[in-house]
C-alpha cells in the first residue's frame, strides 16, 4: 500500500504543474526511483492508472529509472555502487573500511514530465 500513498502525491504534484503551465494533457512522467525503495514498478503505475481516470494525466505512461545504490566511505570519502544484495557486507573498496555513509539510492523523485 505505499506505493498508493506516493502515488497519490506524485499525480497531486504534476497536475498542479500541468495547470500551472496550461497544460492540457500529460503524456509522459520520467520518475527516479532508488534501488532501496520499496516501491514496484508494475504497482506504480496501476495505481496512477486508477487514480488519473478522470484527470488530464489519464494514460499517462510512467517511465521509472532507478538510482543505484552509492555509498561514501566515511574514512578514505570513497564513493561507490554497491549491489543491493550485499548490503549487509558493505566494506569500501579502496581502503577496506566498514564504516559508510548511504549517498543514494533511497530517494524517489518526478525528474520531467511531457504534456500537451
Amino acid at each position: 500500500m505505499h506505493e498508493l500513498q506516493v502515488t497519490e502525491r506524485i499525480l497531486d504534484i504534476v497536475l498542479r504543474h500541468a495547470q500551472t503551465n496550461g497544460a492540457n494533457r500529460i503524456i509522459s512522467i520520467q520518475l527516479k526511483i532508488g534501488e532501496l525503495s520499496d516501491l514496484e514498478n508494475e504497482w506504480v503505475q496501476k495505481y496512477f492508472d486508477h487514480l488519473s481516470k478522470d484527470t488530464i494525466a489519464k494514460n499517462a505512461k510512467l517511465k521509472i529509472e532507478r538510482i543505484p545504490v552509492v555509498m561514501k566511505c566515511d574514512d578514505c570519502e570513497h564513493s561507490f555502487e554497491i549491489n543491493i544484495k550485499e548490503i549487509k557486507d558493505i566494506q569500501c573498496p579502496e581502503c577496506a573500511h566498514k564504516q559508510c555513509t548511504l549517498i543514494s539510492g533511497r530517494e524517489y523523485y518526478i525528474k520531467d514530465m511531457e504534456v500537451i
